[in-house]
């Protein structure tokens, strides 16, 4: 009777401890998963809260705005949030010197929202550098939106390619000179008159004066 009763025993105690073991190991595999998820979490939420940040940092900037009147650049100073790429914070600029061709009281009145598909950078052709110069050649590629909006005229035309030049000039001193594009390809002139085909001078503008308000 004894002898029948033993094996019995150990039998539930056999498959005792197999669910046991089987208990925990999944609980082991789903406490791995989760460190796993929360790492990963932190991997992902980590480099997007850093640009967040730095892009939520606000920092005055200098805006060259045109006035149609007298044919004049003002320098402008706003505040506004600034990214930590250098393409952003170009893109950044020019959308805010939109803003500023927008607003009701504009002394460059024209009705563009999206002006700016893109902005990036290259180094000046070394023919044109100094001697040590390491300027750089910004390329602004300028949507079709902004050239339909663009009013025609060698002046109103010029003060806009003259502003964008000389706000960035301003606010990124490497880039000594400017290229344009519209929508990604090259374009003769701006709105029939100010030539976009020829690499300018970022600061042509300072010609133009102009004092802060």
């Amino acid at each position: 009777m004894i002898s029948r009763i033993i094996p019995r025993v150990q039998k539930y105690i056999f498959f005792a401890m197999v669910v046991a073991c089987v208990a925990m190991a999944a609980y082991l595999i789903r406490l791995r998963n989760r460190a796993q998820d929360r790492l990963q979490a932190q991997s992902t939420r980590a480099p997007t809260e850093i640009a967040e940040t730095a892009a939520s940092a606000p920092k005055t900037v200098t805006l060259y705005v045109p006035n149609d009147l007298d044919d004049s650049l003002t320098a402008v100073e706003w505040s506004i949030p600034m990214p930590a790429d250098r393409n952003a914070q170009a893109r950044v600029l020019l959308e805010s010197l939109m803003e500023a061709y927008r607003a009701p009281d504009s002394t460059h009145p024209m009705n563009v929202t999206t002006g700016i598909d893109d902005v990036y950078f290259l180094p000046a052709p070394q023919g044109k550098r100094q001697s040590g110069d390491k300027g750089e050649l910004a390329v602004i590629d300028l949507s079709g939106a902004l050239v339909a909006a663009q009013p025609s005229g060698i002046e109103p035309e010029t003060l806009t390619l003259l502003s964008m030049m000389e706000t960035l000039h301003a606010n990124l001193p490497a880039v000594t000179e400017v290229h344009f594009l519209v929508d990604g390809q090259p374009r003769e002139t701006l709105a029939g008159h100010a030539d976009l085909m020829r690499t300018y001078l970022a600061a042509e503008g300072e010609s133009q004066g102009g004092g802060g308000r």
